[in-house]
């Protein structure tokens, strides 16, 4: 029948997710392995690695829903939209007591469109826009329909937000982030993202990257010994 494993693995911070199967490839000496949707390299938090035959059911696992947990720093704004890029923006940050939240969070839940950042995996004429924008160039990137299936927003200090979102498959929390920061009248990037679950796959059951070898013995060997 072949092998067919679905691992919760904990991406920690400073790899890209491809970077995660490629490791998977090697300590379980096998080419088809995939992952169910990528993860920042700056994130950390689960990502779910298919290999063998459960890479047919990518499709299905890259629709399921998305957790994540994200602190918002306003006032400065990247090109990325993240912590990886240096300040390309600043702006003023209102006073956080007197900003409407609640308007806020119904304002950016359920469905709303929302616009790839340049540096995403988007593709643009069969190639990633972050492709060209490592290259100094922008493309034109459509905004599409997503949902915000719940979003809490909390006040960490003066300048910092965080935010606690479920939301449907194709959503960039950079960008959200970005919208939120430009609704309270300022701009603002991301400090910190963890991915919390996909569908019914929690981080607490992750499996941690250095125990990544004997989850592999473990769970990949048995099965290609079936």
């Amino acid at each position: 029948m072949g092998v067919e494993c679905i691992l919760n693995i904990y991406k920690p911070e400073g790899i890209s997710s491809y970077d995660v199967v490629r490791q998977v490839k090697r300590l379980a000496d096998m080419k088809k392995v995939g992952h169910g949707g990528t993860l920042d390299p700056f994130a950390e938090g689960v990502l779910l690695v298919l290999v063998g035959r459960a890479t047919k059911q990518m499709p299905a696992i890259l629709q399921m829903r998305k957790r994540y947990l994200a602190h918002l720093r306003l006032g400065v704004a990247t090109e990325t939209g993240d912590c990886t890029a240096d300040s390309q923006e600043q702006a003023a940050v209102p006073d956080l007591k007197k900003v409407d939240f609640e308007k806020i969070k119904k304002d950016f839940s359920g469905r709303i469109w929302q616009t790839p950042p340049q540096y995403s995996a988007k593709k643009v004429n069969g190639k990633p826009a972050y492709s060209y924008a490592r290259r100094g160039l922008r493309v034109k990137l459509e905004p599409r329909e997503i949902t915000i299936y719940d979003l809490d927003i909390e006040v960490r200090d003066e300048k910092t937000l965080s935010l606690t979102v479920e939301c449907s498959s194709g959503t960039y929390i950079r960008a959200l982030g970005e919208d939120i920061a430009k609704a309270i009248g300022t701009v603002g990037h991301l400090v910190y993202l963890k991915r919390l679950g996909v569908g019914t796959y929690r981080w607490e059951e992750s499996i941690r990257w250095e125990s990544l070898p004997d989850a592999i013995r473990s769970k990949v060997i048995p099965e290609m010994k079936k």
